[in-house]
């Protein structure tokens, strides 16, 4: 019989609700029951595409006997993390507090008033090497709630007094310096051979890899020694086994150093801020195979994750049929009668041997480049591409039939926003209107079937039903990828929607030294986290910093917020740069200064200059396309009637001279000088 999670609009609760555990999801009713009963709370986080996840369901949470122990002991509560950030927030936070480290699945004790007294992640059904079996941890927890129930009380009170303080707020560092540092740092951990930052497991990391581009684009004093970082990371993600090679997208990180074995799962986040990545690497790298690896990153969102309904799925599983990848690797014999005449040259291409690298199967990855493979095997680069489009699309039909992973099918608002800003990118570099229609399908479907009659917006959809208020990461992450499409489309309706949701961030979400991620209106938690650091997308005060720069860009008003999400993240800026990326590529732009361009006149007359702005990385300047009747100040008696299409660049709102020709803009958007103050062509500053 189904449990209370029967009515969730989780996937991953609804993969527990025929669990003989009685859970409950976070809520008043959880709380009532442990205080009526005086148990513990036993807290469950975890998400859909989580392995370690499904195994510690399948050993425990199915299991009878362990199901009768827990229910006659405990409240047990199962948390979604990707619906309930804040939830996991304040809990990873004591876990690492107590452990120094952190993961899911997390499992956490809590008192009938929700502070933490003991944590921990996995914990298997049978002891091994030094962890204890689940059923042991329950036994001490409970002969502790029984025997030891002041000393339970006072670890409680020390770890939600921890949770409660946070980070302090501080003076941050000169953005310079800031900049300097996690530049140094991210050098310095660059594994040369095989890219990425430090050694196994290796996540992508894309809010550092922005950061590298933003330096890249706005500063010529390193741009050899942050390129070599790009280049070599770019290069072998994209060659590696973390990559679909027959058929796009990212898997959420690699278990070995050289990117070829991953954990399979596939999250939206990672793909949407990937593909903005490559596609931005292969402007400022003049790399067209970065090019192409967005082009098929975002087709593999279209075609595989987009909802009918509009919005774009959450995660793909790791397994199917029960066992990890699955779906994606190969034994040398299958891909051969696959392939067929083109298989000597593509199994050389891919890497494929008897034994293959991932439990006697092949994972894919490209492990020669074409030309080594023209020349082993006597044909011409073209003749390879030739083979390995046949090959790919040959395989691809085969995977099809087989049983897909699973599939966490919820749109979240964060991830969406993320997923419109690539789309409405690529649209516009690309000139494409497929992807524009992606972008537009995005927002249409956000800002109506997830926003309540008031006004707010909520945190999830799924198959109709959606979940409770939005976090402040939803909020930023909407209004940058609607200040984008606004950006490539010129209208209105985008940056009119972009703008409410940035001013309402401010009134639910802002403090004096950064934003929460729980809305003012949020009361069931035992405090109100404050979200800085990146991992592994953007947080949600740099998110935050960047829409709040967005607006003022475009008004004309000070972004006085971003100076206390700047306080906020103080320490981190001041001891560990690299770990608040994003937020600094945020404040490095502030520092350089934004370009906002205002490009006004008729829709088809404007799109030569229009294309000026997207046809290389310039994360320096804003784009205002539209006319005198448009919402957006900086477009504001610009004198369009009867007049040609212009371009009007101005700096913190003083504008220069209208220009009427792309090269005469292209002329005003070079930057003359760098964020170090050396100019581009000088960089010594003589």
């Amino acid at each position: 019989m189904p449990n209370r999670l029967a009515k969730s609009t989780s996937p991953y609760l609804l993969q527990h609700q025929d669990n003989p555990v009685d859970w409950y999801e976070w809520g008043d009713d959880a709380f009532e029951s442990a205080q009526a009963t005086d148990r513990p709370i036993l807290l469950s986080v975890g998400y859909s595409a989580c392995h370690w996840c499904h195994v510690m369901a399948h050993e425990s949470f199915k299991d009878d006997e362990t199901a009768v122990y827990m229910n006659e002991r405990f409240v047990n509560v199962k948390v979604d993390r990707e619906e309930r950030p804040d939830v996991d927030r304040i809990y990873m936070d004591a876990l690492q507090a107590m452990s120094g480290h952190g993961g899911w699945p997390m499992t956490v004790f809590l008192t009938p008033t929700g502070e933490p007294f003991f944590a921990g992640t996995y914990f298997p059904k049978e002891a091994h090497s030094h962890i204890p079996s689940f059923r042991q941890v329950l036994e001490s927890v409970t002969a502790a709630w029984l025997n030891s129930r002041t000393e339970l009380a006072d670890q409680a009170d020390r770890l939600a007094e921890a949770v409660r303080t946070g980070f302090p707020a501080s003076e941050p560092p000169p953005v310079a310096a800031a900049a300097a540092a996690a530049l140094s740092t991210l050098v310095n951990a660059h594994d040369t051979e095989w890219g990425g930052f430090g050694s196994a497991p290796k996540f992508p990391q894309a809010p550092a890899l922005e950061f590298l581009l933003r330096t890249v684009a706005l500063d010529s004093s390193n741009r050899a020694a942050v390129e070599s970082v790009l280049r070599t990371t770019l290069d072998a993600m994209r060659a590696g086994g973390i990559y679909d090679q027959i058929a796009g997208g990212f898997a959420r990180y690699s278990v070995d150093d050289q990117w070829l074995i991953p954990h399979f799962e596939k999250m939206l986040y990672d793909n949407a801020l990937l593909a903005r990545v490559y596609l931005r690497a292969g402007q400022v790298l003049d790399e067209p195979r970065y090019t192409q690896t967005a082009i098929e990153t975002l087709n593999y969102l279209v075609r595989d994750m987009t909802d009918p309904a509009g919005g774009i799925h959450a995660a793909e599983d790791a397994d199917s049929e029960g066992v990890e990848g699955k779906f994606y690797v190969w034994t040398r014999q299958e891909f051969r009668s696959i392939v067929g005449a083109d298989a000597d040259a593509i199994e050389d291409l891919y890497g494929v041997t008897e034994n293959g690298n991932f439990e006697g199967s092949n994972n894919l990855h490209l492990s020669s480049s074409s030309e080594q493979v023209a020349a082993r095997h006597g044909m011409t680069e073209a003749a390879v591409a030739a083979a390995k489009q046949r090959a790919d699309a040959a395989l691809c039909t085969a995977r099809s039939k087989r049983i897909s992973p699973g599939r966490d099918d919820k749109v979240i608002a964060a991830w969406n926003g993320l997923a419109l800003r690539a789309f409405a990118e690529a649209a516009a570099v690309l000139d494409s209107k497929e992807y524009l229609d992606s972008a537009i399908a995005i927002a249409e479907f956000v800002t109506t079937t997830m926003v309540r009659d008031d006004g707010r917006l909520l945190r999830s959809w799924r198959q109709g039903m959606t979940s409770g208020p939005a976090f402040c990461d939803d909020y930023a992450a909407m209004a940058i990828g609607l200040f984008t499409l606004f950006q490539a489309t010129g209208d209105d309706r985008w940056y009119v929607e972009a703008e409410r949701l940035t001013r309402a961030m401010g009134e639910l979400f802002g403090d004096d030294d950064g934003f929460y991620s729980p809305g003012t209106d949020t009361t069931d938690l035992i405090a109100r986290p404050k979200d800085f650091a990146d991992n592994p997308l953007p947080s949600a005060n740099s998110l935050a910093a960047e829409a709040l720069l967005m607006l003022s860009a475009y008004t004309g008003e000070p972004p006085t917020h971003i100076e206390g999400i700047a306080r906020g993240a103080g320490r981190l800026l001041e001891q560990a740069a690299n770990a608040v990326a994003h937020l600094l590529g945020v404040l490095v732009t502030v520092s350089a200064g934004f370009k906002e361009t205002a490009i006004v006149g008729d829709r088809a007359d404007r799109k030569p200059l229009e294309r000026v702005v997207w046809e290389t990385f310039r994360p320096d300047c804003i784009l205002a396309p539209g006319g005198d009747d448009a919402t957006a100040p900086l477009l504001h008696n610009r004198g369009t009637a009867g007049a040609p299409a212009a371009a009007h660049v101005c700096r913190n709102f003083v504008c220069d001279l209208p220009v009427t020709t792309p090269e005469e803009l292209r002329q005003r958007l070079v930057r003359t000088d760098d964020i170090s103050g050396n100019s581009p062509r000088n960089p010594s500053g003589s």
